[in-house]
Protein backbone atom coordinates (compact mmCIF):
# COMPACT_ATOMS: atom_id res chain seq x y z
CA UNK A 1 0.00 0.00 0.00
CA UNK A 2 1.52 3.27 -1.15
CA UNK A 3 2.43 5.71 2.02
CA UNK A 4 0.40 8.87 2.07
CA UNK A 5 2.62 12.00 1.89
CA UNK A 6 0.53 13.89 2.89
CA UNK A 7 -0.94 12.29 5.86
CA UNK A 8 1.30 14.88 8.20
CA UNK A 9 -1.87 17.12 7.02
CA UNK A 10 -4.48 14.93 9.20
CA UNK A 11 -2.02 15.04 12.05
CA UNK A 12 -2.23 18.70 11.99
CA UNK A 13 -6.16 19.01 11.80
CA UNK A 14 -6.36 17.01 14.46
CA UNK A 15 -3.97 19.21 16.43
CA UNK A 16 -6.56 21.87 15.53
CA UNK A 17 -9.75 19.54 16.95
CA UNK A 18 -7.92 19.28 20.02
CA UNK A 19 -7.42 22.96 20.76
CA UNK A 20 -11.15 23.58 19.65
CA UNK A 21 -10.06 25.94 17.02
CA UNK A 22 -11.06 23.44 13.63
CA UNK A 23 -14.04 25.35 11.44
CA UNK A 24 -15.70 24.01 8.79
CA UNK A 25 -17.04 26.21 6.34
CA UNK A 26 -20.73 27.65 6.90
CA UNK A 27 -22.97 27.84 3.71
CA UNK A 28 -25.41 30.56 2.94
CA UNK A 29 -28.16 29.00 1.75
CA UNK A 30 -29.75 32.14 0.42
CA UNK A 31 -29.20 35.99 -0.77
CA UNK A 32 -26.13 37.76 0.94
CA UNK A 33 -28.80 40.19 3.62
CA UNK A 34 -28.68 41.34 6.73
CA UNK A 35 -30.84 38.35 8.15
CA UNK A 36 -30.64 35.37 5.72
CA UNK A 37 -29.83 31.30 6.10
CA UNK A 38 -26.78 30.02 6.92
CA UNK A 39 -26.55 25.79 6.98
CA UNK A 40 -30.51 26.00 6.72
CA UNK A 41 -30.91 28.52 10.13
CA UNK A 42 -31.99 32.08 9.32
CA UNK A 43 -29.55 34.85 11.50
CA UNK A 44 -28.50 37.82 11.24
CA UNK A 45 -25.09 38.13 9.43
CA UNK A 46 -22.92 40.10 11.34
CA UNK A 47 -19.93 38.74 9.21
CA UNK A 48 -20.34 40.13 5.55
CA UNK A 49 -18.05 42.61 4.13
CA UNK A 50 -21.56 43.81 2.20
CA UNK A 51 -21.18 47.51 3.58
CA UNK A 52 -23.54 49.24 1.78
CA UNK A 53 -26.39 46.03 0.53
CA UNK A 54 -25.22 46.51 -3.04
CA UNK A 55 -24.64 43.12 -3.70
CA UNK A 56 -28.40 42.38 -3.98
CA UNK A 57 -29.24 46.46 -5.24
CA UNK A 58 -31.78 46.01 -8.32
CA UNK A 59 -29.25 48.67 -10.47
CA UNK A 60 -26.32 46.12 -9.96
CA UNK A 61 -28.45 43.28 -11.17
CA UNK A 62 -30.19 44.82 -13.83
CA UNK A 63 -27.04 46.29 -15.25
CA UNK A 64 -24.95 42.59 -14.86
CA UNK A 65 -28.45 41.04 -16.52
CA UNK A 66 -27.96 43.31 -19.51
CA UNK A 67 -24.05 42.49 -20.20
CA UNK A 68 -24.33 38.96 -19.84
CA UNK A 69 -27.44 39.28 -22.83
CA UNK A 70 -24.70 41.87 -24.92
CA UNK A 71 -21.36 40.38 -24.04
CA UNK A 72 -21.73 37.18 -23.16
CA UNK A 73 -20.52 35.09 -19.59
CA UNK A 74 -16.38 35.21 -19.78
CA UNK A 75 -13.81 36.93 -21.70
CA UNK A 76 -11.92 34.54 -23.03
CA UNK A 77 -8.46 35.93 -22.45
CA UNK A 78 -6.09 37.39 -20.26
CA UNK A 79 -5.92 41.75 -20.24
CA UNK A 80 -2.62 41.34 -22.38
CA UNK A 81 -4.12 39.28 -25.28
CA UNK A 82 -7.88 39.27 -26.15
CA UNK A 83 -9.76 39.90 -22.95
CA UNK A 84 -9.35 43.44 -22.85
CA UNK A 85 -12.76 44.60 -23.36
CA UNK A 86 -14.70 48.06 -23.94
CA UNK A 87 -16.12 47.80 -20.37
CA UNK A 88 -13.02 47.18 -18.31
CA UNK A 89 -11.25 50.14 -19.85
CA UNK A 90 -14.45 51.99 -18.99
CA UNK A 91 -14.32 50.68 -15.37
CA UNK A 92 -10.70 51.87 -14.85
CA UNK A 93 -11.69 55.30 -16.20
CA UNK A 94 -14.38 55.54 -13.52
CA UNK A 95 -12.53 54.17 -11.20
CA UNK A 96 -9.33 57.17 -11.55
CA UNK A 97 -11.91 59.51 -11.77
CA UNK A 98 -13.33 58.43 -8.46
CA UNK A 99 -10.13 58.42 -6.74
CA UNK A 100 -9.35 61.28 -8.34
CA UNK A 101 -6.08 60.15 -9.97
CA UNK A 102 -4.54 59.64 -13.42
CA UNK A 103 -5.47 56.37 -13.78
CA UNK A 104 -6.16 52.73 -12.57
CA UNK A 105 -5.93 48.91 -13.30
CA UNK A 106 -8.57 46.34 -11.99
CA UNK A 107 -7.05 43.22 -10.99
CA UNK A 108 -8.60 39.51 -10.08
CA UNK A 109 -9.12 40.67 -6.24
CA UNK A 110 -7.95 42.96 -3.72
CA UNK A 111 -5.30 40.63 -2.85
CA UNK A 112 -3.87 39.88 -6.19
CA UNK A 113 -3.84 43.47 -6.50
CA UNK A 114 -1.69 44.08 -3.13
CA UNK A 115 0.73 41.29 -3.85
CA UNK A 116 1.14 41.83 -7.29
CA UNK A 117 1.87 45.35 -7.09
CA UNK A 118 4.20 45.32 -4.29
CA UNK A 119 5.85 42.37 -6.04
CA UNK A 120 6.36 43.91 -9.27
CA UNK A 121 7.58 47.65 -8.54
CA UNK A 122 10.52 46.57 -6.02
CA UNK A 123 13.29 43.92 -5.88
CA UNK A 124 15.84 43.07 -3.96
CA UNK A 125 17.85 46.14 -3.92
CA UNK A 126 14.74 48.28 -2.26
CA UNK A 127 13.12 48.46 1.20
CA UNK A 128 9.84 47.71 2.45
CA UNK A 129 8.60 49.77 5.97
CA UNK A 130 5.27 47.95 6.82
CA UNK A 131 3.02 47.85 9.93
CA UNK A 132 3.00 44.91 11.69
CA UNK A 133 -0.56 44.61 11.29
CA UNK A 134 -1.02 44.88 7.54
CA UNK A 135 -2.90 42.45 5.63
CA UNK A 136 -1.26 39.45 4.55
CA UNK A 137 -1.51 39.96 0.45
CA UNK A 138 0.66 42.85 1.44
CA UNK A 139 2.80 40.99 3.33
CA UNK A 140 3.03 38.33 0.64
CA UNK A 141 3.58 40.88 -2.10
CA UNK A 142 6.79 41.78 0.28
CA UNK A 143 8.01 38.53 0.37
CA UNK A 144 7.86 38.02 -3.64
CA UNK A 145 9.74 41.35 -3.94
CA UNK A 146 12.67 39.72 -2.26
CA UNK A 147 13.42 43.49 -0.81
CA UNK A 148 14.16 43.76 2.63
CA UNK A 149 11.54 44.04 4.76
CA UNK A 150 11.43 46.37 7.88
CA UNK A 151 7.82 46.23 10.23
CA UNK A 152 7.17 48.28 12.52
CA UNK A 153 4.91 48.35 15.70
CA UNK A 154 0.94 48.89 14.74
CA UNK A 155 0.56 52.86 13.94
CA UNK A 156 3.90 53.61 15.57
CA UNK A 157 4.85 56.80 13.47
CA UNK A 158 7.90 56.97 15.40
CA UNK A 159 9.34 53.67 15.13
CA UNK A 160 8.84 54.20 11.64
CA UNK A 161 10.58 57.00 11.06
CA UNK A 162 13.78 55.39 12.97
CA UNK A 163 13.91 52.69 10.45
CA UNK A 164 13.86 54.94 7.23
CA UNK A 165 16.16 57.13 9.04
CA UNK A 166 18.33 54.58 9.40
CA UNK A 167 18.45 53.37 5.55
CA UNK A 168 20.98 54.67 2.99
CA UNK A 169 20.16 57.72 1.39
CA UNK A 170 18.54 57.27 -1.72
CA UNK A 171 17.53 54.38 -0.56
CA UNK A 172 14.43 53.42 -2.77
CA UNK A 173 11.78 52.56 -0.19
CA UNK A 174 8.04 51.72 -0.18
CA UNK A 175 5.95 52.68 3.15
CA UNK A 176 2.90 50.56 3.28
CA UNK A 177 -0.14 50.78 5.67
CA UNK A 178 -3.79 49.29 5.83
CA UNK A 179 -6.41 52.50 5.31
CA UNK A 180 -8.52 50.43 7.74
CA UNK A 181 -7.52 47.07 9.35
CA UNK A 182 -9.34 44.21 9.16
CA UNK A 183 -9.65 42.87 12.39
CA UNK A 184 -9.36 45.83 14.52
CA UNK A 185 -11.04 48.55 12.64
CA UNK A 186 -8.99 50.96 13.29
CA UNK A 187 -7.31 52.99 11.15
CA UNK A 188 -3.75 53.63 9.70
CA UNK A 189 -1.89 56.80 10.57
CA UNK A 190 -1.72 58.19 7.24
CA UNK A 191 -1.37 61.92 7.45
CA UNK A 192 1.73 61.35 9.52
CA UNK A 193 3.28 58.97 7.46
CA UNK A 194 2.80 60.31 4.74
CA UNK A 195 4.02 63.35 5.75
CA UNK A 196 7.17 60.83 6.74
CA UNK A 197 7.04 59.23 2.86
CA UNK A 198 7.59 63.12 1.58
CA UNK A 199 10.08 63.77 3.85
CA UNK A 200 12.64 61.18 2.91
CA UNK A 201 11.18 60.47 -0.58
CA UNK A 202 9.57 57.05 0.35
CA UNK A 203 7.16 55.47 -1.95
CA UNK A 204 3.73 56.22 0.20
CA UNK A 205 1.11 52.98 -0.49
CA UNK A 206 -2.31 52.63 1.16
CA UNK A 207 -4.67 49.54 1.11
CA UNK A 208 -8.11 50.93 1.15
CA UNK A 209 -10.11 47.82 0.60
CA UNK A 210 -12.02 47.82 3.80
CA UNK A 211 -12.18 52.18 3.71
CA UNK A 212 -13.26 51.65 -0.03
CA UNK A 213 -17.10 52.82 -0.44
CA UNK A 214 -17.05 53.72 3.91
CA UNK A 215 -14.78 56.64 4.68
CA UNK A 216 -14.54 59.54 2.27
CA UNK A 217 -16.62 61.59 0.29
CA UNK A 218 -18.88 59.17 -1.40
CA UNK A 219 -16.77 55.98 0.05
CA UNK A 220 -13.73 57.26 -1.89
CA UNK A 221 -11.71 55.97 0.91
CA UNK A 222 -9.40 56.83 3.49
CA UNK A 223 -7.08 59.15 1.38
CA UNK A 224 -10.31 61.04 0.78
CA UNK A 225 -11.16 61.23 4.53
CA UNK A 226 -8.31 62.70 5.69
CA UNK A 227 -7.33 65.05 2.47
CA UNK A 228 -4.64 63.52 1.29
CA UNK A 229 -4.57 63.54 -3.11
CA UNK A 230 -2.06 63.71 -4.90
CA UNK A 231 0.53 62.87 -1.76
CA UNK A 232 -0.33 58.86 -1.82
CA UNK A 233 1.32 57.19 -4.79
CA UNK A 234 -0.12 54.16 -4.39
CA UNK A 235 -4.00 53.34 -3.91
CA UNK A 236 -5.20 50.11 -3.96
CA UNK A 237 -8.46 48.97 -3.42
CA UNK A 238 -11.52 46.19 -3.68
CA UNK A 239 -14.51 45.83 -5.63
CA UNK A 240 -15.86 42.96 -3.60
CA UNK A 241 -16.31 44.53 -0.07
CA UNK A 242 -18.79 47.99 -0.24
CA UNK A 243 -18.80 47.93 -3.87
CA UNK A 244 -20.66 44.43 -3.30
CA UNK A 245 -19.28 42.50 -6.48
CA UNK A 246 -15.78 41.33 -7.21
CA UNK A 247 -11.97 42.09 -7.92
CA UNK A 248 -9.45 44.77 -6.99
CA UNK A 249 -7.94 47.94 -8.63
CA UNK A 250 -4.75 50.51 -8.14
CA UNK A 251 -4.85 54.07 -8.51
CA UNK A 252 -2.80 56.02 -9.33
CA UNK A 253 -0.38 57.82 -11.67
CA UNK A 254 -0.53 56.92 -15.49
CA UNK A 255 3.56 55.82 -15.17
CA UNK A 256 2.40 53.14 -12.29
CA UNK A 257 -0.19 52.04 -13.69
CA UNK A 258 0.86 51.44 -17.47
CA UNK A 259 4.10 49.90 -15.61
CA UNK A 260 2.06 47.10 -13.68
CA UNK A 261 0.15 46.63 -16.41
CA UNK A 262 3.57 45.08 -18.43
CA UNK A 263 4.95 43.26 -15.24
CA UNK A 264 2.44 42.55 -12.37
CA UNK A 265 1.99 39.02 -12.83
CA UNK A 266 -1.62 38.64 -11.60
CA UNK A 267 -2.88 40.66 -14.25
CA UNK A 268 -0.57 39.75 -17.04
CA UNK A 269 -1.53 36.01 -16.35
CA UNK A 270 -5.18 35.79 -15.07
CA UNK A 271 -8.08 35.93 -17.33
CA UNK A 272 -9.99 39.08 -17.08
CA UNK A 273 -13.20 40.03 -15.04
CA UNK A 274 -16.40 38.39 -16.94
CA UNK A 275 -18.47 41.63 -18.42
CA UNK A 276 -21.41 41.04 -15.98
CA UNK A 277 -18.75 41.27 -12.78
CA UNK A 278 -17.56 45.11 -14.91
CA UNK A 279 -21.28 46.31 -15.63
CA UNK A 280 -21.76 45.69 -11.56
CA UNK A 281 -19.04 47.50 -10.79
CA UNK A 282 -19.87 50.40 -12.62
CA UNK A 283 -23.17 50.49 -11.11
CA UNK A 284 -22.14 50.52 -7.54
CA UNK A 285 -20.18 53.88 -8.78
CA UNK A 286 -23.36 55.02 -9.84
CA UNK A 287 -24.61 53.58 -6.84
CA UNK A 288 -22.21 55.93 -4.63
CA UNK A 289 -22.44 58.75 -6.38
CA UNK A 290 -26.22 59.42 -6.39
CA UNK A 291 -27.31 57.58 -3.33
CA UNK A 292 -25.02 58.68 -0.25
CA UNK A 293 -28.04 58.03 2.22
CA UNK A 294 -26.91 53.99 2.47
CA UNK A 295 -23.68 55.29 3.67
CA UNK A 296 -25.38 57.40 6.24
CA UNK A 297 -27.25 54.63 7.33
CA UNK A 298 -23.85 52.64 7.74
CA UNK A 299 -22.55 54.95 9.98
CA UNK A 300 -25.90 55.45 12.49
CA UNK A 301 -26.45 51.55 12.55
CA UNK A 302 -22.38 51.23 13.57
CA UNK A 303 -22.44 54.00 16.41
CA UNK A 304 -25.67 51.93 17.90
CA UNK A 305 -23.94 48.38 17.45
CA UNK A 306 -20.72 49.48 18.58
CA UNK A 307 -22.29 51.80 21.47
CA UNK A 308 -24.18 48.88 22.47
CA UNK A 309 -21.18 46.56 22.60
CA UNK A 310 -19.61 48.66 24.53
CA UNK A 311 -22.46 49.40 27.21
CA UNK A 312 -22.48 45.37 27.75
CA UNK A 313 -18.98 45.55 28.49
CA UNK A 314 -17.19 43.76 25.93
CA UNK A 315 -13.35 44.61 25.16
CA UNK A 316 -14.14 46.45 21.38
CA UNK A 317 -10.50 47.37 21.02
CA UNK A 318 -9.61 50.51 19.06
CA UNK A 319 -12.25 50.02 16.26
CA UNK A 320 -13.48 53.21 14.67
CA UNK A 321 -15.33 51.50 11.56
CA UNK A 322 -17.85 49.25 11.32
CA UNK A 323 -15.24 46.21 11.94
CA UNK A 324 -16.12 45.72 15.61
CA UNK A 325 -13.97 43.21 17.26
CA UNK A 326 -15.39 41.66 20.50
CA UNK A 327 -12.02 40.81 22.09
CA UNK A 328 -11.71 37.73 24.73
CA UNK A 329 -8.07 36.68 24.45
CA UNK A 330 -8.36 32.86 24.20
CA UNK A 331 -8.83 31.50 20.71
CA UNK A 332 -11.09 28.30 22.06
CA UNK A 333 -12.84 30.89 24.02
CA UNK A 334 -13.79 32.56 20.60
CA UNK A 335 -14.82 29.93 18.99
CA UNK A 336 -17.32 28.75 21.44
CA UNK A 337 -18.74 32.49 21.90
CA UNK A 338 -18.97 32.22 17.76
CA UNK A 339 -21.01 28.67 17.70
CA UNK A 340 -23.53 29.83 20.68
CA UNK A 341 -24.52 32.80 19.04
CA UNK A 342 -24.64 30.86 16.23
CA UNK A 343 -27.26 29.03 18.48
CA UNK A 344 -29.13 31.84 19.12
CA UNK A 345 -29.49 33.50 15.52
CA UNK A 346 -26.31 35.41 15.11
CA UNK A 347 -23.75 34.31 12.58
CA UNK A 348 -20.23 36.32 14.11
CA UNK A 349 -17.50 34.69 12.97
CA UNK A 350 -14.45 33.58 15.47
CA UNK A 351 -11.52 34.44 14.79
CA UNK A 352 -7.48 33.55 15.70
CA UNK A 353 -4.15 32.83 15.13
CA UNK A 354 -2.78 33.04 12.88
CA UNK A 355 -5.32 35.52 11.26
CA UNK A 356 -5.00 37.86 14.60
CA UNK A 357 -1.29 37.17 17.01
CA UNK A 358 -1.93 34.64 19.79
CA UNK A 359 -3.79 35.60 22.89
CA UNK A 360 -6.28 38.16 21.08
CA UNK A 361 -8.51 35.99 19.54
CA UNK A 362 -11.44 37.50 18.98
CA UNK A 363 -15.29 37.40 17.50
CA UNK A 364 -15.28 40.52 14.42
CA UNK A 365 -18.67 41.92 13.37
CA UNK A 366 -19.41 43.79 10.92
CA UNK A 367 -22.61 45.98 10.39
CA UNK A 368 -23.87 47.45 6.84
CA UNK A 369 -26.47 49.74 5.81
CA UNK A 370 -29.17 47.60 5.44
CA UNK A 371 -29.34 46.02 8.87
CA UNK A 372 -32.65 47.12 10.66
CA UNK A 373 -32.76 48.19 13.95
CA UNK A 374 -34.52 45.73 15.56
CA UNK A 375 -31.74 43.17 13.67
CA UNK A 376 -28.89 45.20 15.54
CA UNK A 377 -31.12 44.67 18.83
CA UNK A 378 -31.71 41.21 19.03
CA UNK A 379 -27.45 40.50 18.35
CA UNK A 380 -26.86 43.02 20.96
CA UNK A 381 -29.58 40.38 23.35
CA UNK A 382 -27.69 37.57 22.13
CA UNK A 383 -24.29 38.87 22.68
CA UNK A 384 -25.82 39.45 26.22
CA UNK A 385 -26.90 36.40 26.68
CA UNK A 386 -24.10 34.42 24.95
CA UNK A 387 -21.14 36.76 26.86
CA UNK A 388 -23.40 35.97 30.50
CA UNK A 389 -23.08 32.37 30.16
CA UNK A 390 -19.43 32.05 29.18
CA UNK A 391 -18.28 34.20 31.82
CA UNK A 392 -16.79 36.97 29.22
CA UNK A 393 -19.26 39.28 31.13
CA UNK A 394 -19.23 39.93 34.87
Amino acid sequence: MRRDPLGYLSTDLQALRDQGLYRRLRVLDDEQKPRTSIDHRVVVNLSSNNYLGLTTHPKLRERALDAIRRLGVGSGSVRTIAGTMAIHVELERRLAAFKRTEAAVVFQSGFTANAGTVASILGRDDVIVSDELNHASIIDGARLSRAAIKVFPHRDVAAARRIVEGLPPGQRTLLITDGVFSMDGDLGALPALSDLAEEFGCIMMVDDAHASGVFGEHGRGTVDHFGLHGRVDVQVGTLSKAVGVLGGYVAGSRGLIEFLCHRARPFLFSTSHPPAVAAACLAALDVLESEPELIARLWENTRFFKAGLVRLGFDTGASESPITPVIVGDAALAMRLSDRLFDKGVFAQGIGFPTVPRGTARVRTIVTATHTREELEFALDAFTAVGTELGILG
